[in-house]
């Protein structure tokens, strides 16, 4: 796998930063009635970052981006480095005062498949939040491909060949935060 520049030095963690400060600056985006729902959440918090995300990035990591994907796709956002690498993004929201969180992210199918490039990533972009009113506080956001988590917390449920899943969103953090450790 050719390493990437983002992951593979602290770069990611000036996104993570990035990512928290801008959704954080928001205007309010939720009604009494989306705020209740997890999936309304998600779904606009995913909106607002595929508009602006290139901008995020930056042009220095940014060669060419993309957010035209079917409904069932792996990718939410997707682009491509000045390396040439490509990272497609997962959108995950977490809402933390919640007691179990389980959400899906690939087939194991798609994902062996997507690897046999060796300059493609598939990426985990988790944003924590808890709501004050009908605020989204992003607490956390966490930017990493999928290979650096470890299998103490994904799990495979039984669809198909097998759908990678987080075992509970409540413990990822701190999982990645030791998983990384390796990596570099």
């Amino acid at each position: 796998m050719k390493k990437s520049g983002i992951f593979y030095t602290d770069t990611y963690k000036g996104i993570e930063v990035k990512i928290k400060d801008f959704l954080n600056s928001q205007k309010d985006f939720l009604s009494p009635s989306t705020a209740q729902s997890p999936r309304a959440v998600g779904d606009a918090i995913q909106s607002i970052l595929s508009e602006s995300f290139e901008s995020v990035l930056g042009k220095d990591l940014c060669a060419e981006y993309s957010t035209d994907f079917a409904r069932r796709s792996m990718a939410d956002l997707a682009f491509k480095d000045k390396d040439d690498i490509y990272y497609i993004i997962d959108v995950k929201t977490h809402r933390t005062d919640t007691k179990f969180n389980m959400p899906n992210l690939t087939s194991v199918e798609r994902l062996s498949r997507f690897y046999e490039d060796d300059r493609n990533y598939f990426i985990l972009l988790m944003a924590s939040y808890h709501l004050e009113k009908t605020k989204a506080q992003i607490t956390e956001v966490r930017f990493n491909p999928i290979e650096f988590l470890g299998w103490n917390c994904l799990t495979i449920g039984a669809l198909g060949w097998g759908q990678i899943q987080i075992a509970n969103s409540n413990y990822m953090n701190s999982l990645i935060k030791t998983i990384r450790g390796n990596f570099q």
